[in-house]
């Protein structure tokens, strides 16, 4: 079973979440998502002053095995990007949740009612 850190919240597609003390959230590939893939070789992530609305395809990931989307958890705009991850995206496999890809600061009013905390991921995951 895949490690579910209690702290944060997560989406039906894979990404962790985190709330930083400024606002801002911090978003990354879970361990399941990880070992799901297998071997990641390749990070496409977004421009920083990207607007996405939440569940908007705005990064991409390659793995030996194949290619998948990573989507927008809320709405808002992409305030920092992971250069780290870009240029040594094995980092994911090896620590997927030490291991973020974008910041994101939420829209004004936007919903957060969308994600899962760790009980529900769990589950989902099982």
């Amino acid at each position: 079973m895949s490690h579910v850190p209690a702290d944060l919240r997560y989406t039906e597609e894979h990404e962790w979440v985190r709330t930083e003390a400024d606002g801002t959230v911090t978003i990354g590939l879970t361990d399941h998502a990880q070992n799901t893939l297998g071997d990641i070789v390749f990070l496409d992530l977004p421009d920083v002053g990207r607007k996405a609305e939440a569940g908007d395809s705005i990064a991409t990931v390659e793995s030996v095995k194949a290619a998948s989307d990573i989507y927008s958890p809320l709405t808002g705009e992409v305030v920092e990007v992971n250069q780290d991850a870009v240029e040594s995206p094995e980092d994911v496999n090896n620590a997927p949740y030490e291991t973020w890809l974008f910041k994101i600061k939420i829209a004004a009013g936007a919903p957060s009612d969308g994600l899962l905390d760790a009980k529900a991921y769990a589950k989902l995951v099982s």
